[in-house]
């Protein structure tokens, strides 16, 4: 049991060879963080580079994914919206600007890097980077991930092994196109292994939105605005459809909605462990969040 909890701690933050390890770095400049509510969530611009194929270490969950994500197919305002549903941890609106990939936010859970309390350990903060949840870039790609029954992602020698989160981190950096993500995800081997097998939604400025998945090997992208917790690639209308979260979410969506009526539907999609939600505005910058289902309690920020 020691040895898968130590498997699932390299797998989901990033490489699981040992020669990618590396020493800490020094904690990143903590001038900005701030506390925003009792959740408590908290936000902090990184400044500065950070390695993102480094190895990082998370505890063993506990509870099992659930998530529910949608995107708006408006190109005049695609949003993209996503609740986190997992164990009640401290959170963190991250902004980062790498000076070789692209400016991003993202929502971490501090959980996974060790941290109760930003403020007394901010050496822990120098692998926040490395560990996005879901987030949106400077071009206006934003991606998120929720759990499914099953994934089988091929495994090439001639590509780097990266986890299952840290393979957010690489979309955010450098994709700015459903496309262009779907080609990052080809050029990684992504481990499940000690994990929950995972699926994506990504989305763009343009309004297209895809859910990127593993079938036999190989990395598909099926045009979708939904995605809940079972995986989509081999399912017609009416096995989707039956799915409570997945119908909600893709009835309610409707031309021209804005920002509010995206988080009012994320309430209609909430479970008892949702932990955050997240509208994410892909032609304006604009983020909003709550936390514990507190939808009248809305954190508004700008990339």
């Amino acid at each position: 049991m020691r040895l898968l909890a130590v498997v699932l701690l390299l797998v989901l933050s990033g490489c699981v060879t040992a020669e990618s390890a590396q020493p800490p770095g020094p904690p990143p400049d903590t001038g900005s963080l701030r506390q925003l509510d009792d959740h408590p969530l908290w936000t902090m611009r990184y400044e500065g580079d950070y390695d993102r194929m480094k190895n990082v270490s998370q505890p063993t969950p506990t509870t099992p994914f659930g998530c529910s994500l949608f995107a708006t197919n408006d190109a005049t305002d695609p949003l993209f919206a996503r609740n986190f549903d997992w164990d009640p941890a401290p959170a963190m609106l991250l902004f980062t600007d790498p000076s070789d990939g692209y400016a991003s936010v993202s929502m971490v859970d501090l959980s996974y890097l060790g941290v109760t309390d930003p403020e007394a350990e901010p050496e822990k903060l120098t692998d926040a980077p490395l560990l996005p949840f879901d987030g949106m870039n400077e071009k206006g790609l934003a991606i998120g991930l929720a759990a499914v029954d099953d994934a089988q992602p091929g495994s090439r020698p001639d590509r780097p092994t990266v986890g299952s989160v840290r393979i957010i981190r690489l979309v955010l950096d450098k994709a700015g196109t459903v496309e262009e993500a779907k080609q990052v995800f080809e050029d990684h081997n992504i481990n499940f292994d000690g994990g929950p097998p995972l699926h994506y939604l990504v989305a763009d400025a343009t309004g297209r939105s895809a859910a990127i998945e593993f079938v036999d090997g190989e990395v598909v992208a099926l045009p979708t605005q939904a995605a809940v917790n079972f995986t989509l690639s081999g399912t017609d209308d009416a096995t989707r459809a039956a799915d409570n979260r997945y119908r909600t979410a893709t009835e309610g969506l409707s031309p021209g909605m804005d920002w509010r009526a995206a988080m009012d539907l994320l309430g209609d999609v909430q479970q008892g462990h949702t932990q955050w939600s997240v509208v994410y505005g892909l032609k304006t910058g604009e983020v909003h969040v709550a936390t514990d289902k507190k939808f009248d309690r809305v954190h508004d920020f700008t990339l």
